[in-house]
């Protein structure tokens, strides 16, 4: 697939085919095309306008050894809480299924992209970790949409981060570079396709919780 083509997906379909694809196929992606869909997570707007973001493409085996260490390390304890949700839930524990295959398999991703910030993070109060974050999520959406429109497989992950110290150390990030997402990306070993969601109505109120539309 050119770089310049396979993204004439309307939007809409890009939106309502989008979905978390954690089975990867080890192939190879060209770096033209990662660089394409970079190039637009970054027409996302930023606060102030401050485009403060850095991307860094893993494709180092060891790097990518490492992450998955980090991320095994971390899902060990999370996955217990899961578990005991998914027991009685047959699409609860389908994703548990996909996403312990992606930890087994996570260093055979073949590039794994992290999103990170530039500048200090304040911890408190709350309005200030929403605006350091709402600088890059929207960027990092774009970055899903425009891997759906190249047929590419993706998904959003933290639970890597969990060790920040040393997922900067494997990067090589200094202290005023924080990651903030992984996003996995490779040809689907699955397929997109429909997605279920909850019927608008249901999340939604006017003026005050509660006031669902007719």
């Amino acid at each position: 697939m050119g770089v310049q083509t396979g993204f004439e997906m309307p939007l809409s379909e890009a939106l309502e085919t989008q979905r978390a694809i954690r089975r990867l196929k080890p192939d190879p992606i060209d770096d033209a095309l990662i660089l394409r869909l970079i190039g637009l997570a970054l027409k996302a707007p930023t606060g102030s306008n401050s485009q403060n973001w850095e991307f860094i493409v893993v494709k180092d085996p060891k790097v990518k050894k490492g992450i998955a260490r980090l991320y095994r390390q971390a899902w060990q304890l999370y996955a217990r809480i899961p578990r005991k949700l998914t027991r009685p839930n047959p699409s609860r524990q389908r994703i548990q299924e996909a996403v312990q295959w992606q930890v087994d398999h996570f260093e055979e991703t073949p590039v794994i992209v992290v999103a990170c910030l530039k500048g200090l993070r304040l911890p408190f109060p709350h309005i200030f970790a929403a605006s350091y974050f709402g600088s890059i999520f929207p960027a990092v959406q774009n970055l899903l949409l425009a891997a759906r429109a190249a047929n590419l497989g993706a998904v959003l992950v933290t639970i890597p981060l969990w060790n920040l110290f040393s997922l900067r150390r494997l990067l090589g990030l200094p202290r005023q570079v924080t990651p903030c997402a992984l996003i996995p990306l490779g040809w689907p070993r699955g397929r997109y396709g429909p997605t279920t969601r909850r019927a608008v109505r249901e999340v939604v109120s006017f003026d005050r919780f509660g006031n669902r539309p007719a």
